[in-house]
């Protein structure tokens, strides 16, 4: 996508060259309390949604795992105990205080040396072809500008055999579920990042990327026509998120 492009940034259409910076502003402004308010607005649930990642997965001891756009950390620090001394951890994300939050809490848990932190964009990753078993993004993929070549970059840094799981935000199963994450997502987010982050815009901005983000099938088909086979994708609380899957031949 040419930088001239135009592409949604929220509800709002910017040149595809501002959207990278204007999601940049969002994480350096919510870092700090990016944790904390993933608890609030999830009620912890989170944490369920991240686990059941972890065991969809497939994962084995000692194979590699990338993890974009990882932010402060979760799925990385639980995957590096299921791979163990011999597996490799890498957390890349695009945002330098994200992953400075990240490699902080980490260092904290004592875990941080055995975890590389790389920062990178997703639609063009600085690693080679064919080397990570398992490629994970969580709750990021929206944020990206050109996620076909996104996904396209994520198929080539996976071995034959590897596979890509992407937690994200969806599309509720039910109309009245909808009407009720709607009421919630524009009216209470956007209160709650007021009173703990200082920061509405930024959980204004949340609501309606989820909202401009592609629904399941289509991003089901987005992942086949970047390469990938046998995907699938799992709903979880009733497609407030879906966890979609597919390998690399």
């Amino acid at each position: 996508m040419r930088d001239d492009e135009l592409t949604h940034f929220g509800y709002s259409t910017v040149a595809a060259g501002q959207k990278s910076e204007k999601v940049a502003e969002v994480f350096h402004s919510v870092a700090g309390k990016y944790d904390l308010m993933n608890d609030l607005m999830s009620f912890g649930i989170h944490r369920l949604w991240k686990r059941y990642t972890l065991e969809m997965s497939g994962v084995r001891a000692g194979q590699s795992l990338l993890d974009i756009a990882g932010g402060t950390g979760d799925l990385a620090l639980a995957f590096s105990r299921r791979l163990g001394r011999q597996g490799r951890v890498v957390l890349a994300d695009i945002n330098s205080s994200m992953l400075a939050v990240g490699r902080d809490k980490l260092l904290d848990r004592g875990v941080s040396s055995a975890i590389d932190f790389v920062q990178a964009d997703a639609e063009c990753l600085p690693f080679a072809d064919a080397s990570f078993d398992l490629v994970t993004i969580a709750f990021g993929l929206r944020n990206v500008t050109d996620k076909d070549a996104a996904l396209k970059s994520m198929w080539r840094v996976l071995k034959p055999g590897g596979r890509l799981l992407v937690l994200e935000f969806s599309k509720p199963v039910s109309a009245p579920l909808s009407r009720l994450y709607d009421l919630y997502s524009f009216n209470i987010l956007p209160a709650l990042g007021e009173l703990v982050a200082h920061d509405a815009g930024s959980y204004r901005y949340l609501a309606e990327s989820i909202r401009m983000h592609p629904d399941q099938d289509t991003l089901a088909g987005m992942m086949d026509r970047a390469g990938f086979d046998r995907v699938d994708y799992h709903n979880l609380t009733a497609g407030v998120v879906a966890l979609h899957r597919g390998f690399k031949a």
